[in-house]
């Protein structure tokens, strides 16, 4: 039997089954290098988020059937009750044990409140409030069976993070992209928020976590007069002067480094203030929209009160990916904007004005630069509406939250243009097969970086199966 199993262990080495264990045991974590695991398709990533959670049925995903059963109940359809499917209970978990009672389930079909057609080669169906980007239906892949697990708000820091509330809290995907990679500019932060306000609902969508703070994103506001707040030189400081503060900072800094080698938030405050110097030229220069031709201006609708807003916040967004910033986080759209409980239409309505010509410019710009081989674009929210009407407080034109399916897109840097993958139900109810956790956007835009989110776990922090996704590989180019 001895000699059984000594041959057997030389079998198992010689297949690589005991060397691996061997390797795996003896082996030292280090940090990512920076440099990508494979070849990327991708450079930079602007990741444009429509607070609020937009009608997909009203926007990417139309639904003639609304119409054709507008005020009958789920069960009064030729169509099985999507209540009673088992993916109504695997894909939800709520707060509140009566919730899923209570939120999310209004049987009563509601409408669609505009019109639609069907765009490009493709044939992807876009309703009438989106003119301009449906002229891009080819550019773009369109992923149309989302879902997720929260129905409130909350579901914002998860489409960020991964994580349900009631989950220990994980780093978003843009401090993971700046952990994984660094910097492509010394002078610019590798991640970047832009019109981002402060909320508990986005307390988590740039946090860095246990990968340290100097991974999480760096807020600038779209004011050329003052991109940096906080960060800008005071009056009657010279340039001189404040290196010379800023040395002198360093060198204190550095000294207590050696004392408290291990303090994560004193090396990312050296690094910060390192990077804020750097940061006074950089950053203006990259909020320089004047500098910006009257053509570019009018593609992003700059010259419109209505669209000025998004405008500048998605041209700043382009500025700083060119620049090489890695991950460019921009809300064109305030806070919780698209959560239209009430007056779905009059909300849709004005808010698809206000984005679709600024969204519709940053694609057609990134194109005609050439930056479609660098620069991977992602817009969506989340969660998406109800196919029922919401009846809380008397409600007679609004939609509730929805998780259970919902339509988000991709364009730009390794991406299959002109794709629609996935579906919904004939109501829009349920994302049909498997579908797409939130996770699974992540890893693909991680894949696209030339990363791997296994490989990027840090000891001591295991994280779920679920955490890391699956990329959707229909829509890679």
């Amino acid at each position: 039997m001895g000699f059984a199993g000594l041959a057997l262990g030389s079998m198992f080495w010689r297949d690589g089954v005991a060397r691996a264990a061997a390797d795996e045991a003896h082996s030292v974590w280090t940090p990512p290098s920076g440099r990508p695991l494979f070849a990327p398709k991708a450079k930079s990533v602007i990741w444009i988020f429509l607070s609020g959670g937009y009608s997909h049925v009203e926007t990417f995903d139309p639904k003639p059937a609304l119409n054709q059963h507008a005020g009958k109940t789920f069960d009064k359809t030729p169509f099985e009750n999507p209540v009673n499917s088992p993916k109504h209970k695997a894909r939800f978990r709520s707060v509140a044990a009566d919730a899923i009672n209570v939120r999310d389930v209004y049987p009563i079909i509601y409408p669609m409140q505009v019109g639609w057609k069907k765009h490009g080669q493709c044939g992807i169906e876009i309703t009438d409030w989106w003119p301009q980007l449906a002229q891009c239906a080819d550019d773009i892949a369109w992923v149309r069976s989302m879902w997720t697990t929260d129905n409130d708000h909350w579901a914002e820091n998860q489409i960020h993070t991964g994580r349900h509330r009631l989950d220990e809290t994980q780093p978003s995907l843009g401090a993971w992209v700046h952990y994984g990679l660094g910097s492509l500019n010394d002078n610019l932060p590798s991640f970047v928020t832009v019109g981002v306000p402060k909320a508990h609902t986005t307390s988590e969508i740039a946090h860095a976590y246990y990968l340290g703070p100097q991974h999480a994103g760096v807020p600038l506001a779209v004011d050329p007069e003052n991109p940096l707040p906080y960060g800008t030189r005071p009056e009657g400081i010279s340039a001189e002067q404040q290196a010379n503060e800023f040395d002198l900072i360093q060198k204190l800094n550095g000294l207590a480094a050696v004392e408290y080698p291990d303090d994560q938030r004193l090396r990312a405050r050296i690094k910060a203030y390192e990077l804020a110097f750097k940061m006074q030229a950089a950053v203006p220069e990259a909020m320089k929209f004047p500098s910006e031709s009257e053509d570019i201006r009018r593609l992003y609708g700059l010259d419109k009160d209505h669209t000025k807003v998004a405008g500048e916040r998605l041209l700043c967004a382009r500025r700083l990916a060119e620049r090489g910033v890695r991950f460019v986080l921009v809300y064109p759209s305030g806070l919780s904007a698209w959560d239209s409980h009430q007056k779905l239409k009059d909300n849709h309505e004005k808010l698809c004005a206000n984005v679709d010509l600024p969204i519709a410019g940053l694609l057609h710009d990134v194109k005609q630069r050439g930056l479609t081989e660098d620069v991977l674009v992602v817009c969506c929210t989340e969660f998406g509406r109800t196919p029922g009407l919401e009846q809380r407080g008397a409600g007679k034109d609004g939609r509730d939250h929805h998780p259970h399916g919902f339509t988000i897109w991709f364009a730009g840097a390794g991406i299959k243009r002109g794709t629609i993958h996935g579906a919904t139900d004939e109501l829009g109810y349920h994302a049909l097969g498997d579908g797409h956790y939130v996770t699974d956007i992540h890893a693909t835009v991680l894949h696209l970086l030339g990363l791997d989110p296994r490989k990027l776990e840090v000891p001591a922090r295991m994280r779920l199966e679920m955490d890391h996704g699956t990329p959707i590989r229909e829509i890679l180019a």
